[in-house]
């Protein structure tokens, strides 16, 4: 069954970030931008809107699309465009396009960039319904990023039936790259891993590849105590759906995106927000963050911004090593 299920166009999203993605047809950015003014916007009727910036091409299909979704689902019309821009790949040498998230108006610190609402936000709350199941778990042998990523995993299997098809088909397009546009060492091929040699990221690299298998042996734990839960899919038990390769490209995509909220439950405190990681730009010395505010999760900036500029949100960083951890890890 674990073959059958993988089968079909919506299974080769969220897992498969080492597939040879298409060169996508060229067109010129200044038909692009055009577009960005309708589907890939996400800004309030009031705003003023500037062109992006040159460098960077909006797509109308792709970010149009989940853009479409979020303003569907409840997303209130924020001051941020979806944009994309090319990228040099390192495998295959084809140009594999990144999105981001860029202001979409001229901003100013303090200025509230977005608000996501938690109905758009997936959590350990939603995923499990029950926060004293979601603490045994996450306290006893498995992450609530595996928890997470099997969730993730199961939801695409229902391909366009699931409510989150749009934002999974968001974190497959972007690989787990963030927007440094590189795959995490995690995906790399042991030759590409030589190049670590000698570097303590070496070691790092077999100590998280060691603790996500020893996840993916303890995820039939939650298939059972979740019970009431995966009832609804129809599907096998997580080691017979889904091979330990499978697996781990999901962790790595979860791990990718998910944002640590501050002051929230238990249930709360990991989230993959939508218009959050990996479409924000990290910086050590910025001092925006993502924080749960009154049933949303808003994004404050802190420093002035043009128009189609990257956003760009803090990330935690007490050393070289770990400045190198969070930028290719999370």
């Amino acid at each position: 069954m674990a073959s059958s299920a993988l089968s079909g166009t919506h299974h080769r999203l969220l897992p498969c970030f080492l597939r040879r993605l298409p060169r996508p047809r060229t067109r010129s950015c200044s038909r692009l931008r055009l577009a960005a003014c309708h589907a890939d916007t996400l800004l309030s009727s009031s705003g003023t809107q500037r062109p992006p910036a040159p460098a960077a091409c909006s797509s109308a299909s792709s970010a149009g699309g989940f853009s479409d979704w979020l303003l569907t689902n409840g997303l209130p019309p924020g001051k941020v465009a979806i944009l994309e821009r090319p990228v040099p790949c390192s495998r295959g040498g084809k140009d594999r396009p990144l999105h981001f998230v860029a202001a979409g108006q001229d901003l100013e610190a303090g200025d509230v960039a977005f608000e996501v609402p938690m109905s758009l936000v997936v959590t350990l709350e939603r995923v499990l319904g029950d926060e004293s199941v979601a603490e045994l778990l996450t306290t006893n042998k498995l992450s609530e990023l595996a928890c997470l990523a099997l969730y993730l995993m199961y939801e695409k299997k229902q391909g366009r039936d699931s409510l989150w098809y749009p934002y999974i088909k968001e974190l497959d397009r972007q690989r787990g790259r963030g927007q440094l546009a590189v795959e995490s060492p995690l995906l790399w091929t042991e030759s590409e891993l030589d190049y670590l040699n000698g570097s303590p990221m070496r070691d790092e690299v077999v100590v998280r590849d060691e603790g996500i298998r020893r996840e993916y042996n303890e995820l039939d734990t939650l298939w059972f105590m979740a019970g009431s839960l995966f009832k609804q899919y129809p599907f096998d038990v997580p080691t017979e759906a889904f091979p330990f390769e499978i697996f781990k490209q999901a962790f790595v995509a979860v791990q990718s995106c998910v944002v640590h909220l501050q002051k929230v439950s238990l249930a709360r405190r990991f989230a993959l927000v939508p218009l959050g990681p990996p479409l924000l730009t990290y910086k050590s010395n910025c001092k925006a963050m993502l924080t749960a505010v009154d049933g949303s999760v808003r994004l404050l900036v802190d420093r002035p911004y043009k128009a189609g500029e990257p956003i760009i949100v803090w990330v935690w960083a007490s050393t070289k090593l770990q400045v190198a951890s969070q930028l290719w890890f999370c």
